[in-house]
């Protein structure tokens, strides 16, 4: 897996005080509230590539359809 990238990003003090609090509420860092809240919003508009599904340790298949599946429907809608 390449080294993730990094950037400079500016905030409103006022937004980076909620996301903030909501990742303390959260138990996440305030860099991985971010990234979830994007990588959620990327994936729901269909712009994130597909992950290439793992082989399974058991028997050499992999179901990476029921793995999303499942955190989809464990996931708040954040948007609306």
């Amino acid at each position: 897996m390449p080294p993730p990238k990094r950037f400079l990003l500016r905030l409103d003090p006022r937004l980076f005080d909620a996301l903030r609090r909501w990742a303390d509420d959260d138990l996440r860092s305030v860099n991985a509230q971010i990234e979830y809240l994007l990588s959620d919003r990327v994936r729901r508009a269909g712009r994130l590539p597909t992950r290439r599904a793992r082989p399974s340790k058991r028997d050499g298949s992999s179901d990476a359809s029921s793995a999303d599946a499942d955190g989809e429907a464990a996931m708040v809608n954040l948007f609306n």
